[in-house]
């Protein structure tokens, strides 16, 4: 089996945290590992490599595909694979910081179109505080009115339409954010109190980042409706 070395044991613990978020959403859900040797990007010269993984989180009839780093210690290869995120939740050792990589499984279709490396345009920055709120609020009247509807149109296809139709809002008038991205964000542990948000575009994409993590989607115009969002599938 494939081993990789994380820098340290709290880099195994934000690991473990992002794998068992994910796995709420999706108990079946894959991700894309991508490992590189070099630096972090933050000029500390800690880290032999980094390790970027690709989750997407179920939002809906459409989802939003989240990023994760993680710095790698030891010798590091390239790698590029597509695993089941509980196979791999399974083979991290946090006390040793290592982290087994399983057999790769067929790729669902996001994997296949993941955001560009570089290239990012900053937009402008967000106070966490009314971000999470914003998802507080989408998420309270999600349930309002989920709950409100008959047993018998509480179907999968109702509950779905009624979510994309939330979380496809922007999250306010200023910020061309869908609420789908922001409550990723949240979900997935990356919306910590007192750490600004950053928006990115880079051609066709959209990314929400934060200091634990980022969501992006893809964006495209619709005719006659100037620039508009649309999650992955």
């Amino acid at each position: 089996m494939t081993t990789l070395h994380l820098a340290d044991s709290g880099e195994a613990a934000d690991l473990a945290s992002f794998l068992t978020r994910l796995l709420r959403y999706d108990r079946a859900a894959a991700v894309r590992l991508q490992a590189a040797p070099g630096g972090d990007g933050k000029g500390d010269g800690k880290a032999a490599g980094v390790l970027a993984v690709f989750g997407r989180v179920p939002l809906g009839s459409s989802g939003a595909v989240a990023v994760r780093t993680a710095r790698l210690g030891g010798t590091v290869r390239p790698l590029d694979v597509t695993v089941s995120a509980g196979q791999l939740l399974e083979g991290l050792d946090e006390g040793s910081a290592v982290l087994g990589i399983p057999p790769g499984v067929t790729g669902p279709a996001w994997a296949g179109l993941l955001p560009p490396r570089g290239g990012w345009r900053c937009l402008g920055s967000l106070p966490p505080a009314p971000v999470a709120a914003a998802v507080a609020a989408a998420v309270g009247e999600f349930r309002a009115r989920s709950e409100a509807l008959s047993p018998e149109a509480r179907t999968r296809a109702a509950l779905d339409a009624l979510a994309d139709e939330i979380w496809s809002r922007p999250l306010d008038d200023a910020a061309a954010v869908p609420l789908r991205a922001a409550h990723a964000a949240q979900v997935l542990g990356f919306i910590r109190p007192g750490a600004e948000l950053s928006v990115y575009a880079a051609g066709g994409w959209l990314r929400l980042s934060a200091p634990h993590g980022s969501v992006a989607l893809r964006r495209v115009a619709a005719p006659g409706s100037g620039l508009g969002l649309t999650p992955l599938v």
